[in-house]
């Protein structure tokens, strides 16, 4: 069982502080995952000093969850004192911003993880926890209470919910697994209609009017009957992409550049990558990200990536792998 040679581990390093990181604007599934995980560590090794904390910070809706559970980060972890660290939602250190090159290169490591691996991750990593086949990170961390035989706390289980209801976009990709494991959630107590609403935030005017502006910006590439949208703004790159999927492209790229930096998000229909095969993560984004002098990677259906350069030549290089995946 995966759980056991996690405490196998941290018994064989006589480990005293673990410190949890997730990914930078770490979304509900990043936060709920290492929230709910923190909790089964501290029965399982109670011992065992824990702590949480988010590069550069939460997304919104993240904060709004923070918001109804007592779920507590740091913004000064112990990244260089800690015994173990925890990547959640998070599989690649350049995902830490500048907290990754505090993590020494000798100090061990656990990666829980549903996207697709990342091969120097794998090799860094003391022990992997990943499969991409689940919908969420939350519904790992879930499959290691029952392998525990812990019960989740009525807040651990709402934040498993949560983090499940965000990456599925509120059950909608959700997989017949991903549905058991919400029901056992409900029958632990959650009120899924009440807990729902804590990620009904209302859409703000700046990013309406990004998404109103991709729309604007809109250029097709129709490849075998395949609409794939390609748009650039500023802020707010996977509301524009979710934007322009509604508006009914089978696939949306919307890049943005904000000092010197450029931030790509990918996202897909389902129809496009059962029919097609292609991955958003491990065929685009991941590339991509090596082209920028960065990184990227993620779901079959969304994924992003990050680095330096030109908008312009970002997409042109996107279509490009488009054209020769397809």
């Amino acid at each position: 069982m995966q759980i056991q040679e996690i405490t196998e581990l941290i018994d064989k390093l006589d480990a005293k502080l673990a410190v949890l990181l997730c990914h930078h604007n770490a979304d509900p599934d990043a936060i709920g995952a290492a929230y709910a995980f923190k909790g089964l560590l501290n029965r399982l090794r109670p011992g065992l000093e824990t702590e949480i904390a988010a590069a550069s910070g939460t997304s919104k809706l993240s904060k709004a969850m923070m918001a109804h559970l007592p779920i507590e980060l740091t913004d000064q972890p112990r990244i260089e004192a800690a015994d173990l660290i925890v990547l959640l939602d998070t599989n690649t250190v350049q995902q830490l911003d500048d907290w990754s090159t505090r993590i020494n290169t000798t100090q061990p490591m656990l990666v829980i993880d549903h996207h697709a691996s990342h091969p120097e991750t794998e090799e860094r990593a003391n022990l992997s926890v990943l499969d991409e086949t689940v919908s969420s990170t939350c519904e790992l961390v879930y499959r290691l209470f029952k392998e525990a035989e812990v019960k989740p706390s009525m807040d651990e289980a709402k934040a498993l919910f949560l983090g499940i209801s965000f990456d599925t976009r509120h059950f909608i990709i959700a997989t017949s697994d991903t549905l058991k494991v919400v029901a056992e959630l409900a029958d632990t107590g959650v009120n899924a209609q009440e807990t729902l609403s804590v990620l009904s935030l209302p859409m703000e005017p700046p990013e309406r009017v990004a998404r109103l502006k991709a729309a604007e910006r809109i250029k097709l590439l129709k490849v075998k009957g395949w609409l794939i949208a390609f748009s650039h703004v500023s802020a707010y790159q996977a509301s524009a992409c979710r934007g322009l999927l509604a508006l009914g492209a089978h696939v949306a790229v919307v890049a943005g550049k904000r000092q010197n930096r450029i931030q790509v998000s990918f996202r897909a229909s389902r129809d496009f990558y059962i029919e097609t095969g292609v991955h958003m993560g491990r065929d685009l984004a991941k590339p991509l990200g090596k082209f920028l002098g960065g990184m990227g990677g993620g779901h079959s259906l969304s994924a992003g990536a990050n680095g330096a350069g030109d908008v312009d030549a970002c997409l042109s290089f996107c279509k490009k792998l488009f054209k020769q995946k397809l």
